[in-house]
């Protein structure tokens, strides 16, 4: 006779509702995909230690007797913070103009490269970037203020009409966001999605920080006279030759080049693209004329500058296209009021209006020429970014050197045509050339190690060709409509 061996009883879970008070949140956890695991609670368990390590960093508020708030501090602050929602809204007209210009394949992808990127770019500039572009020092090359910044409002602050930290900070840290969106551009529809965040990081945290204190913190390029009054050098042309030593590094995508001849790879939405363009020209009205700092007579002066600098870059890249391809396109129509914008940046404050225009309106005729150089040379820049930012930054840079003038100052000429000599322009092309081989040198550092690391920067052929929106991300952007995938 044999006897059956039972089952030991399965014991019945306690629901959630028969929980006690102890236990019903390690439940409520463990109920939730992913934090079922030890491991997972771990690594729960180290966030409130990460908070109270941060806020051992954070510096609290000072004790002191501030006086009464002015008319003139209220309008110079408040007036910065206009600027610098502007600066941050250019986000939005930097993804529209990449998106629209690459393939509708790829536009979740450089949507979200430019949503996130800003978000990685504040922080990384809040934790150390600010602190290495604006902290103290005093040789000219290397500054740090420690990690964060102190966001303390004194009585000489309020007393003199001067910026509270957290306002300047916020425009700083903007401009940042700034310099990582142009690298996007160039090395749109072929990078993988992480390693391109962790540039950026790189790239607002250490890179971009270091080269603007050689000028806006009284570094060595400052102290020669050097002049870039918004960041043609030090914003446009960091971000163009990061994107640049990239884009070099990824090659060209597939298709661009066959047989030894260039093809045209058309974007698929002119109509995003020229919002993109519309909105980052009202967003430069925080760019340049926010970089006064202060609310004073010359703001509307600087806007004008900016304006007309716009202006004339489209009419050039009009005019030029029209002749080149015997029809306008509205492709360089963008790219032209976007190198004007770029042209006049560093010398919105020490230009006539004669002279932004003019200096606009060859720089449009400039990234017509460009466009089709590097196109030339192998080198694919699918939204012209380089020949925007950078070609256009370092004329930009130049042409204080030619025909600037101390318009907020004395009134005297600067450049060679103005009377001023050889001397500022030699001052121009240091600064210029000094941005280009420090961006240069340490972002091929970055990408290579980035890449080394990472098994490479470029997504495979196959995630290529059906589009990083679905290698990358697992979606479309136009999900349910009728679209061709090319």
């Amino acid at each position: 006779m044999t006897t059956a061996t039972q089952a030991p009883p399965v014991r019945r879970r306690k629901t959630l509702q028969e929980a006690s008070l102890l236990e019903g949140p390690m439940m409520l956890l463990k109920s939730i995909r992913g934090f079922s695991s030890h491991r997972s609670l771990v690594w729960l368990a180290c966030v409130p230690v990460a908070l109270l390590g941060l806020g051992i960093f954070t510096f609290a508020a000072k004790a002191e007797e501030l006086p009464e708030l002015n008319a003139a501090f209220l309008a110079n602050n408040l007036w910065l913070l206009v600027a610098t929602i502007l600066v941050i809204f250019m986000n939005a007209g930097f993804a529209m103009v990449e998106a629209g210009m690459c393939r509708q394949k790829n536009a979740v992808n450089i949507l979200s490269k430019n949503l996130f990127v800003f978000a990685l770019a504040v922080t990384a500039y809040w934790v150390i970037g600010y602190s290495l572009m604006y902290g103290d020092g005093d040789n000219g090359w290397i500054y740090f203020g420690g990690l964060f910044f102190d966001p303390t409002v004194s009585a000489e602050t309020i007393s003199d009409a001067g910026l509270v930290p957290s306002v300047d900070f916020l425009f700083q840290a903007a401009f940042a966001g700034t310099a990582a969106t142009i690298v996007s551009g160039l090395v749109a529809e072929r990078i993988k999605f992480g390693e391109f965040v962790l540039f950026a990081l790189v790239l607002t945290a250490f890179i971009y920080p270091i080269a603007g204190s050689w000028k806006w913190n009284g570094g060595w390029l400052d102290s020669l006279g050097f002049i870039d009054f918004a960041g043609s050098s030090i914003v446009h042309s960091v971000g163009a030759w990061a994107g640049l030593v990239g884009a070099m590094l990824l090659g060209p995508r597939i298709g661009k080049y066959t047989n030894g001849s260039v093809q045209a790879i058309p974007g698929h939405n002119m109509s995003i693209a020229t919002l993109g363009a519309l909105i980052l020209w009202i967003g430069w009205y925080g760019f340049n004329p926010g970089s006064q700092l202060a609310m004073d007579q010359w703001v509307a002066y600087v806007a004008v500058t900016t304006t007309l600098g716009a202006a004339g870059g489209a009419i050039g890249a009009t005019v030029i296209s029209t002749i080149t391809s015997k029809k306008p396109d509205l492709t360089m129509i963008i790219n032209g009021i976007l190198a004007g914008l770029v042209s006049v940046t560093a010398g919105c404050g020490d230009l006539t209006f004669g002279g932004a225009w003019v200096a606009g309106l060859v720089g449009g005729i400039i990234v017509v020429f460009a466009v089709a150089a590097l196109d030339s040379a192998g080198i694919d820049d699918p939204v012209g970014a380089f020949s925007v930012h950078g070609v256009c930054g370092v004329w930009g840079t130049l042409v204080i050197g030619l025909w600037g003038k101390a318009i907020q100052g004395d009134g005297a000429g600067l450049g060679l045509f103005n009377g001023g000599g050889i001397a500022q322009l030699g001052k121009q092309a240091l600064g210029a050339g000094a941005y280009a081989i420090w961006t240069i040198v340490t972002c091929y550092i970055a990408w290579q190690i980035i890449g080394a690391l990472f098994g490479g920067i470029r997504v495979t052929e196959d995630e290529e060709i059906e589009g990083l929106d679905i290698g990358e991300h697992g979606m479309e952007a136009y999900a349910g409509f009728s679209t061709t995938n090319n």
